[in-house]
């Protein structure tokens, strides 16, 4: 009707339960402010307390959050869809939240760590000069770094809490990009070895926009299938059995895609090595742990609440690609010569052991009493991972020659000997990747193996138990070339850290060591948690 009027109602923003997410994205447009207008000499120091305290403060909220939920109770969490339907706010989302930020201040940490360069950071004074030019010189000379680091992390947590926490399919690709974008630019801001960085940068960049396409052009064909964004309308869609089949499977795949590039499974793992080689130690540590954990929840959320009525359909896909996953992973991992290649190529693997947890049962009522779900499994894996990657990238940081970094395999011949403590920390690590009994790598295998074999997937399971028997041997190999080799010709030292990188050393060292031998209370709040709420 020719001039009608038509009212308009005020979104309704749930802020009790979104705030510890609005405080991270708010500490990080503060950085941008203090980069705009502080003096750069003054910039480092009020950076990286200024996003500790942010960090902190959203995981103090996530604590808030998750017990007014009831996650730290005794029955299942609550949850509720916020912010007009995009966002959910339940007991996976902030165990998922309180992940990512522990890992983010850890990687925190180790970004301002400036004792192991001799003053200045590991991030390049002025990364727009081309490498090996007077301009790049006189930045070096002058020590200064990259303050912007700090704020764009900060984008990129957030960016990661909002992944896993997404209700549409339009939140999570805003997400997804929220979190990526940053990290593009943190992986080509290396002090040293300049072009192997910026060919990181450029490698993550354009394998990262196609991946997105294809995300993107699959929410397209799914909303053509569904009618509507919404994961808990796709799932109706879905169980109602409405509209073009085709439409739904190969938009199905195109999301998929999206989210198994950035798990780093195969065949889409192709960036995982060159870009944890050439990013900064500190960018590698941080992505390795965080971003895995932001991911997996996003495909866990996506493929369980969304597509969940349909998982015969989608369940074979994950069987072969777990299985190439843990084959390219643990297969390639064993002819590496560089540490950083060789725990790159182990994340994969570790993608793959995960994908095989993605197989069990979701709900706990279609188990016996005691008996682990999926979610639960995943998420008590990703804890564990996490505190082992980024502890051990943390002690790769420690190992250096006049050039920087020593990470060739040839620079680490017998450096436990002239370093024991470092020798046995990482050491201690390498076997808790490896899954030996009393590190929490054996127990997040054994519960993602668990309900895999719940769930009928014993092929995939047993081929998961062969390529740890794999993933064993370039573990040990590791251990051995730090102990019982004599190395010729130059050899790498290790530098006194400051308290910052070894407390992050400290905390990824009791965690792997607590959760291996007493499992229990992580296990628990991870049950309590529940399920994905619809």
């Amino acid at each position: 009707m020719v001039g009608a009027v038509t009212e308009f109602s005020k979104p309704s923003i749930e802020y009790s339960r979104l705030w510890p997410l609005l405080v991270v994205f708010g500490f990080a447009c503060a950085g941008v402010l203090v980069e705009a207008f502080l003096p750069r000499e003054r910039r480092y120091l009020v950076q990286a307390v200024l996003t500790v305290v942010g960090l902190v403060t959203a995981l103090v909220g996530t604590v808030l959050v998750a017990r007014d939920l009831g996650v730290l109770g005794d029955g299942a969490a609550r949850g509720i869809v916020a912010a007009e339907g995009t966002i959910v706010v339940d007991g996976p989302s902030v165990f998922l939240w309180a992940l990512i930020l522990v890992f983010a201040i850890g990687g925190a940490l180790l970004f301002a760590e400036r004792r192991l360069e001799g003053g200045v950071s590991a991030f390049a004074g002025q990364a727009a000069a081309l490498p090996g030019t007077e301009a790049e010189r006189q930045a070096s000379t002058q020590g200064l770094d990259h303050t912007e680091v700090y704020p764009l992390m900060l984008f990129a947590v957030g960016g990661m809490m909002l992944f896993p926490a997404s209700n549409d399919l339009l939140t999570m690709f805003v997400a997804l990009e929220v979190l990526s974008l940053p990290l593009y630019l943190l992986c080509g801001l290396a002090r040293r070895r300049r072009l192997l960085s910026q060919e990181a940068a450029l490698k993550y960049f354009l394998l990262g926009a196609f991946s997105s396409g294809f995300f993107l052009y699959g929410v397209a064909l799914v909303y053509g299938f569904a009618g509507s964004m919404q994961l808990g309308e796709i799932n109706e869609a879905v169980r109602n059995d409405v509209g073009n089949q085709a439409l739904l499977l190969v938009g199905m795949g195109m999301l998929a895609v999206g989210l198994l590039f950035k798990v780093g499974a195969a065949p889409f793992q192709a960036w995982t090595p060159d870009v944890y080689q050439g990013a900064p130690t500190a960018v590698t540590a941080f992505m390795a742990a965080c971003t895995k954990v932001a991911a997996f929840g996003a495909l866990l959320r996506l493929f369980y609440v969304a597509f969940g009525s349909d998982r015969w359909t989608w369940q074979p896909m994950f069987w072969i690609i777990a299985v190439l996953t843990m084959a390219v992973g643990a297969v390639l991992a064993v002819v590496q010569t560089d540490v950083k290649r060789m725990l790159a190529y182990s994340s994969v693997a570790h993608t793959g052991f995960l994908l095989t947890g993605v197989l069990g049962v979701q709900s706990a009522a279609d188990l016996a009493d005691g008996q682990v779900t999926s979610l639960q499994a995943v998420l008590f894996y990703l804890a564990t991972y996490g505190f082992a990657m980024i502890g051990a990238f943390a002690v790769v940081t420690l190992v250096r020659d006049g050039g920087g970094e020593a990470t060739q395999f040839s620079r680490w011949a017998g450096i436990g000997r002239r370093s024991p403590l470092l020798g046995g920390l990482f050491a201690f690590f390498l076997l808790s990747m490896a899954g030996i009994p009393l590190t929490a790598g054996f127990i997040g295998k054994w519960a993602v193996f668990t309900v895999a074999l719940s769930a009928g997937a014993w092929p995939v399971v047993i081929a998961a138990v062969l390529f740890s028997i794999v993933s064993v041997f370039f573990y040990v190999r590791v251990i051995v070339l730090m102990f019982f080799v004599d190395g010729e010709g130059e050899l790498a030292g290790v530098v006194k850290p400051s308290l910052l990188t070894s407390g992050t050393i400290a905390v990824g060292v009791a965690a792997t060591l607590v959760l291996g031998v007493v499992p229990g209370p992580v296990l628990t709040l991870a049950a309590h948690a529940g399920e994905f709420i619809r």
